[in-house]
């Protein structure tokens, strides 16, 4: 016999989406570019792994689909098939970290919301489907020790 742990995986591949304002928006399933588009209007959404300093920056079309495990940006309309300069590359990661930290920050304290958000289907019937939160129910800290790392100086 041997010393068994079990614990619930609650982890969930989501395409995270960089909002103009710097908010995160996950989306645990494909999702249509033109859907994101319909409450953002005044942007163009674009791949983050498509984007290099100095090259032309250009939108995914609205039929294609936001992939699970990707991130991706909505940047205003002005930045389309522009170089993206430097100064912009480090304000997206700065806005990207910023909000990636704060969604850590979010599923790590449980307050993380169920949102209500349309799913991709064929068929253009208006069904909705429920996202539970990421994180779990909240009562993940139950029963478990939290550790916290000393660390000090090595003398030489």
């Amino acid at each position: 016999m041997g010393i068994c742990s079990s614990c619930d995986s609650t982890h969930v591949a989501t395409a995270k989406l960089i909002l103009e304002d710097g908010r995160l928006q996950e989306f645990p399933y494909p999702v249509k570019v033109s859907y994101v588009l319909q409450r953002n209007p005044m942007c163009f959404i674009c791949n983050s792994d498509e984007m290099e300093f100095g090259d032309v920056v250009s939108a995914i079309e609205e039929e294609e689909e936001l992939q699970p495990g990707q991130l991706y940006f909505a940047l205003p309309l002005t930045w389309l098939k522009h170089p993206l300069q430097a100064q912009q590359m480090a304000a997206l990661a700065v806005k990207a970290s910023s909000a990636l930290m704060k969604s850590s920050r979010a599923e790590k304290s449980g307050s993380r919301r169920k949102t209500v958000i349309p799913s991709a289907f064929s068929d253009d019937s208006p069904r909705r489907k429920v996202a539970s939160p990421l994180s779990g129910d909240g009562d993940e800290k139950r029963g478990r020790r939290k550790f916290r790392a000393k660390l000090s100086d090595i003398a030489e």
